[in-house]
Order: structure tokens, then C-alpha cells, then sequence
């Protein structure tokens, strides 16, 4: 089964041995993870689209593929529109989909454990109202015609050391335990793998560019907790770390711990916990607390440790974009570079530090029109030569013990002076860009309230771009956190509703893509902190820029700039030379000089 055809044929052969007429496939593992180990690649592996966000529908004489404004071009130049007809969400969904398109009747299978309840209880209903019910399959079918399917990792989980921590796991725990008790309920499912990595102190290797292991948790009101992974990923220096108040299992007997909590009150975040949690639960005999994972808030608002390492992280990190983009702008106009030996260069210029860990994310390497797809990555049948006289899109982050990061540069590969229309759109990016990093808002603002600051210039000349503004930011954990997001509030997207708390940290990344042409990001992440306003009636807050990397100045219209943005990038640029310019020698240093030039 070599060709996604063979792939799909085998699923349908499938289905017809499970008795259903239709299967859902999405991206998602046990833990509700955006990104994923090789074992739960189930989309990819049956389609061939490697973004980290999507679904397919798979009935007897039909497909659909389901995904956002990120993928609208990827998922076309992936996937066979032979095979799948191409759906934009929030606009359709599967459970639309399949009202419309599944026959009457219809039986459609799904992995308990890899969707939420609310979905499986909104596509339930939606099948219904055809006559159609939806079946959680014991066993997976895709599962069941994956013959070379990876397994699971078995990479040991190691111990998150207090200097990068900032707290320990057992003050930790304590807060778990006092909600516990606010909430009147006797223990919580800790499912979200994030979540675990962070309430334990501990980290691993078990999905690429994010520092988890495969684990869940049950804290309970007695201050105690049980913490399901596999025995071979256990080490005596975790055991050490995790001390007696923390009992380990297998990750296998996570089931057989829900089923013996019959007559308790149990918490579970119905949005980071699957389906199948919830109906083992309902199986026991327990009562369900639907509530948000306590761990979320505390791991997304940064202790002063964690935002010191994050600073030291940024500084190393954009150290090495710099070396990078130095180096860019010398061999890019003599056409002997590629998006791959670019992304690998840039890699070396992280690994040089030697304190990487891994990629927090698979580069964006985009030149020309490659740059226009929003989520792109290269591989060797689209790698695309940097031409001279083009436009190259960069994004880029590093996982560091010390902080987590992610930066999007856009470049001009000379040696001819960029169009005027790419001046003008990267010109109305970066105003955009400058407008949501000086902004000050009360508290209790929330992502979608800030939304519009960056779409506003684009908004003026008629454009805007279909991702979202900000996502939040791990230390050293994931490279999107929630639960704050900056975007527009449609669709019932997650995270837009979440006042911005100090020590949160968020990304700050407007674009401009024109499909076939060209596309423009320009991304740094920033702290929210108090800011301090004579005769403020109330607490407001602001950005601190945290990146600090040149933003080039050739793609710069300045008439387009107001004073206070001329005075906004040269401030940056300043601090970008103060912080950078320690950390490089020789040629680097004056390149630096040149590129942070006052406008």
C-alpha cells in the first residue's frame, strides 16, 4: 500500500469488516495534542497532508478533507482531489458534512480516543437527523491496515530541573489539591500532555519539537497523584524527583483507574480530555465535573524564572537567526540556495549554541510563492531555489531548556530594490505589527479585542490574512499554548474569550499571502506586564517585546510610516543591537550595525 489510493481502498475494505459505512480520521492523539508522535500520523499516513490541524471523512463512494485558512493551499497540493473533496472550517464541518452526504441510516465510525464528547454528541446529532448514528469502533480500522505503523515512543521522561521550573511539583500539587477542594471534588483528570509536563516537572522525547512524554494523571483530594507511563520510560532519577506522594502505573491501567472511581466527583476538561474518558467515567458509575484543567492558567502565566529563562533563550536564539540572516542575505542573490539548505543552515546556526534541544516546530522555509502558504513545509519533491530579486518568508523556533521560541522574518533576496507592492504590504505588516506591540489595554481585555490592531492597515487597502494574530507560548513546552489567543472571534475559536493576564506570553504575527506570488509574516512574541499610567482608574496592562531579531529595512515603505512607528522600529532596533551585539563577532557584528540602522 504504497500510493494513497491503495490506502483509501484498504480503509473502505475496512469498514465493510466493521460493519460501517463511513469513518472519521483526524490529527489528534489520546491526550487531544495539536502535534503528535509518528504513531497517531493516521491522516498523514492515509492522505498524504502533513499539517498539524485537519480531518478527513471517509464514507463507501466519497471523501472530504477538512481544514482552516492555514492549509487552504497545502492541503491541495498534498492531498489527491481525485480521492477528497477539500472543506474550510469553520465554514463546513464533519458533522455537516456528513448530514448532507452520508446515506440514510448510515452507521459512521469513530476513535473514542481521539475526539472530544461535544464532538461526538454534535456529529451524533447531526447523523440522526438521517437516521444515521455514530459508533465508537473498539478498534481503529486505519490502525488495522497501517502494517509499518510506528509504536508509541519509549524515550525515558527526565526530570525538569527547579532553575528552569521556577516552582517545584509538590507546591504544585498543593494548588491542584486546593482547587480540588474549592471545587468539591475528589480528584481531577490531568489528560493534556503539556499539562502533565508542566504539574510534574518533568519532560521528554515522545513527539517531535515538543518536550513531552506520553503520560496522564489523576490528582485526588488527599494531595496525592497517580501518574500513568509506561514502565520503560521510567528512570530511577524520576522516580527520585517524583518522591513518595506520587504513585506511578502503567499508562495502560489509566482505564482501570477511572473505572474504580465509581461514586466519586470527578474533574475533567472536556476540551483536553477525549471522549472515551468521559464514557469510562459515565461506565463507573462516577459523577462528571466538566472544568477547565486547573493546570491551564498557572502554566500559561509565567513565573519570574521561567520569563528570565525565556529572555536568555530569545537573546541565544536571536543570536543565531542573525548569524542566519547575515549569511542569507550574502548567498541568497547568487541563486545557489534552496528552502531545505536554508532551513538546514539555520539549524546549524541553533545547534552551534549547543544548548538546543530540538526545533520547537518544522521550519517555514518559503521562497517566492512557497512563502504564500501560510503552514508550508519543504520536502524534496516542492524544495524551491531562493531566487534573486524575491521574496523569502522564514519561520523558525527553538526548544531550549531555558524557554521555548518562535519568529517569522521576511527578507528580500536583492540585489534589485523590492516592488512597490511588496514594499506597500510588508510596509502595512509591520504597521500593524508595531500597533499591537505599543498597545495598552484595562484588564479583562481579551484576544479578540486586539485583533483588529493588526489587521487595520491591511483592512484599509482591501486584504487580510486567514490565521490568527497571537498564540500563546510554553517554556519549554509547546510552541502553542492556550489558553490566550489573538484572532478574530468566529467560529467559537478557542482562546478568544481569555482576558490577557500578566506573565502570559503571546506571539505578535500579522501576515500579508499572495497565492502564487509571495508571502509576508513578521512575528515576535511578548510578555504581558503591568504598565504603570499616571491617574489610571484601574490596572492596565501592555507588551514587552521578548524577540529581538533585525526586521528589514529594505521592504520598508518609511512614507508609509507615522513618526511614532519610525520611532517605535528604531527603539527596537536599538535594543536588537544591544542585546545581539555581545553574542557575535567579526563580519556578524557589522552586519548587525547596517541592519539596525536608525530609518
Amino acid at each position: 500500500m504504497n500510493t494513497h489510493e491503495a490506502r483509501l481502498k484498504a480503509l473502505r475494505d475496512r469498514l465493510t469488516v466493521q460493519d460501517l459505512d463511513g469513518f472519521v480520521v483526524p490529527i489528534c492523539d489520546e491526550h487531544m495534542s495539536e502535534y503528535v508522535g509518528a504513531y497517531a500520523q493516521r491522516l498523514k499516513w492515509l492522505t498524504g497532508f502533513a499539517g498539524s490541524a485537519g480531518s478527513a471523512v471517509v464514507l463507501r463512494d466519497c471523501a472530504a478533507m477538512f481544514v482552516d485558512g492555514r492549509y487552504t493551499l497545502q492541503v491541495r497540493d498534498q492531498v489527491d482531489a481525485r480521492f477528497y473533496a477539500f472543506e474550510q472550517v469553520p465554514q463546513a464541518s464533519p458533522a455537516a458534512w456528513l448530514a448532507t452526504h452520508a446515506p440514510d441510516g448510515a452507521r459512521i465510525g469513530y476513535d473514542a480516543w481521539l475526539h472530544t464528547r461535544a464532538w461526538a454528541e454534535a456529529t451524533a446529532r447531526a447523523l440522526a437527523a438521517s437516521g444515521g448514528t455514530l459508533v465508537a469502533v473498539d478498534a481503529n480500522p486505519v490502525d488495522a491496515i497501517w502494517a509499518d505503523q510506528p509504536a508509541p515512543s519509549a524515550a525515558p521522561a527526565v526530570p525538569h530541573a527547579i532553575e528552569h521550573a521556577g516552582l517545584d511539583h509538590h507546591t504544585k500539587l498543593a494548588a491542584v489539591t486546593r482547587w480540588l477542594a474549592q471545587q468539591d471534588s475528589d480528584a481531577v483528570v490531568i489528560a493534556a500532555l503539556d499539562s502533565v509536563a508542566w504539574l510534574f516537572n518533568l519532560r521528554g522525547s515522545d513527539v517531535a519539537c515538543t518536550p513531552v512524554a506520553l503520560a496522564y494523571a489523576l490528582v485526588h483530594a488527599d494531595g496525592t497523584a497517580d501518574l500513568f507511563i509506561a514502565p520503560e520510560k521510567v528512570t530511577p532519577d524520576l522516580v527520585a524527583h517524583l518522591g513518595a506522594g506520587v504513585r506511578l502505573a502503567p499508562r495502560d491501567g489509566f482505564v482501570a483507574a477511572l473505572h474504580a472511581l465509581a461514586d466519586k466527583r470527578v474533574a475533567v476538561d472536556p476540551e483536553r480530555s477525549v471522549a472515551a474518558i468521559f464514557q469510562a467515567l459515565d461506565a463507573a458509575g462516577a459523577t462528571i465535573l466538566p472544568l477547565t484543567d486547573p493546570v491551564i492558567l498557572p502554566k500559561a502565566v509565567k513565573n519570574p524564572v521561567e520569563i528570565a529563562g525565556h529572555r536568555a533563550a530569545q537573546a541565544r536564539d536571536g543570536a543565531a537567526v542573525a548569524r542566519f540572516l547575515h549569511w542569507l542575505e550574502q548567498a541568497g542573490p547568487q541563486g545557489t540556495q534552496t528552502e531545505l539548505s536554508a532551513s538546514d543552515r539555520l539549524e546549524g546556526e541553533r545547534r552551534a549554541t549547543n544548548a538546543l534541544i530540538d526545533l520547537s516546530f518544522d521550519t517555514i522555509s518559503g521562497a517566492g510563492p512557497n512563502g504564500a502558504i501560510v503552514h508550508y513545509k519543504a520536502d524534496e519533491t516542492t524544495n524551491r531555489a531562493i531566487a534573486a530579486n524575491s521574496v523569502y518568508l522564514v519561520d523558525s523556533g527553538g526548544q531550549y531548556r531555558d524557554g521555548t521560541t518562535d519568529i517569522t522574518r521576511t527578507v528580500w533576496i536583492g540585489p534589485d530594490a523590492p516592488p512597490a507592492e511588496v514594499r506597500d504590504r510588508f510596509t502595512r505588516v509591520l504597521k500593524g505589527h508595531i500597533a499591537l506591540a505599543r498597545a495598552v489595554f484595562p484588564a479583562g481585555t481579551v484576544g479578540a479585542q486586539l485583533d483588529v490592531l493588526a489587521r487595520q492597515f491591511l483592512w484599509a487597502a482591501g486584504c487580510d490574512y486567514a490565521h490568527g494574530t497571537g498564540h500563546g507560548v510554553g517554556s519549554f513546552l509547546s510552541v502553542h499554548e492556550g489558553p490566550q489567543r489573538i484572532a478574530k472571534a468566529q467560529g467559537g475559536q478557542a482562546g478568544t474569550a481569555q482576558a490577557l493576564l500578566a506573565g502570559m506570553i503571546v506571539s505578535n504575527e500579522p501576515g500579508y499571502y499572495r497565492a502564487g506570488a509571495y508571502g509576508i509574516r513578521i512575528e515576535n512574541l511578548v510578555l504581558v506586564e503591568p504598565r504603570a499610567i499616571d491617574g489610571a482608574e484601574g490596572e492596565y496592562l501592555g507588551f514587552a517585546t521578548l524577540t529581538h531579531v533585525p526586521i528589514d529595512r529594505r521592504l520598508i515603505d518609511p512614507a508609509l510610516l507615522d513618526a511614532g512607528e519610525r520611532a517605535w522600529l528604531d527603539a527596537y532596533h536599538a535594543d536588537v543591537r544591544a542585546i545581539l551585539m555581545p553574542l557575535l563577532g567579526g563580519d556578524d557584528r557589522a552586519w548587525l550595525e547596517a541592519a539596525t540602522a536608525p530609518l
